[in-house]
């Protein structure tokens, strides 16, 4: 760990700009993934595992001309899940010769590595939401039983995002989208579909992929992109459908593919509009909503600061989260796509 804030020479009269030239990192849209878009604060200092309860539901029913006297029963199966947390942790340490040389550039030291600490930390945050940390089966893209696709060749044979034809992706991702929704009984009903990937991949759906033109007029040719078709498509059947990016996707896939998350964060109770409800267990409460979530303690790290020998001050920061815990498998759809 370093200050380096070395001596510089000016000549004047001159003029020094105030503003720093920054370097700047993506912000991933990973929490998009998740349920209510954030990691969501609800452990308790020390918590070193999270559990979860699963209630499942069988039924059989006699029935006849006349009364049965020997009947079926409700079974009712409970079952338990888990999984771990994970304590974050980094620190820094400076004395009054650096934060005064700092101050020099116009930095305020103290405020620079509190910064550096948080992103170092949220950055580990995103890493475990999407890979996991330690453990199999932890991270969304390794959530056990979660569908996983490879992209097809479309008509013309590519296999490629960048040369894959622009309306057939359209309708590749659609088609995702409409499987995921039978999967999980919400055909009809709108929901928050959450499409997350690499920037290149991105980029080809949102300013490359104008849907071609052909000889008969497909929905949105000549005028719309690949990702302006599934939206406005889908926004058809209630559906919001966002695009978000994190590069760390990019060649983390076989054969330096990259990974597409394609998945409905949160999910909602199919419900009946007539008095005979075939899914009237649902109501039964609590219930969860969330489909993809990740649990830590604070909002923001916590900073412990110390002395040290020499006036030197010593600040430690550190934060508690799971890794992406896909509660409800069938939401999630992993797509790999070489470029």
């Amino acid at each position: 760990m370093a200050n380096l804030f070395p001596a510089y020479v000016q000549a004047h009269p001159s003029f020094m700009m105030p503003e720093l030239v920054l370097q700047y990192q993506q912000a991933s849209g990973f929490t998009e993934a998740l349920a209510g878009r954030e990691v969501l604060p609800r452990l308790g200092q020390g918590d070193l595992a999270v559990y979860g309860k699963r209630l499942e539901l069988r039924t059989q029913v006699a029935g006849g001309q006349v009364a049965y006297n020997d009947l079926p029963s409700v079974t009712l199966v409970a079952e338990q899940f888990s999984t771990p947390t994970y304590l974050w942790r980094l620190r820094a340490e400076y004395d009054h010769h650096d934060t005064q040389q700092a101050s020099e550039w116009g930095v305020s030291l103290v405020e620079a590595q509190r910064m550096g600490m948080r992103q170092g930390i949220f950055q580990q945050v995103r890493a475990a939401a999407l890979f996991g940390t330690g453990k199999t089966g932890e991270g969304l893209l390794n959530t056990p039983s979660a569908i996983t696709v490879n992209l097809p060749a479309d008509s013309f044979g590519n296999t490629t995002v960048s040369t894959y034809d622009n309306g057939q992706m359209a309708l590749f991702l659609l088609s995702q989208i409409a499987a995921l929704k039978t999967r999980t009984n919400l055909m009809g009903m709108g929901v928050r579909i959450n499409i997350l990937t690499t920037q290149r991949v991105l980029g080809a759906w949102e300013y490359q992929g104008v849907v071609q033109l052909t000889q008969y007029q497909r929905d949105g040719a000549g005028v719309a992109t690949t990702a302006e078709m599934v939206q406005a498509i889908a926004k058809r059947q209630g559906d919001e459908v966002t695009f978000t990016m994190d590069d760390t996707l990019q060649g983390a896939a076989s054969a330096g593919a990259d990974y597409i998350l394609l998945n409905m964060p949160e999910v909602k109770k199919p419900a009946s509009q007539n008095r005979i409800n075939t899914n009237i267990f649902a109501d039964l409460q609590p219930s969860m909503t969330g489909a993809a979530v990740q649990l830590c303690d604070i909002v923001a790290p916590q900073e412990i600061q110390c002395p040290l020998p020499g006036g030197a001050s010593d600040v430690l920061a550190e934060m508690r989260s799971t890794s992406g815990w896909g509660i409800r498998p069938e939401t999630i759809t992993i797509i790999t796509a070489p470029f």
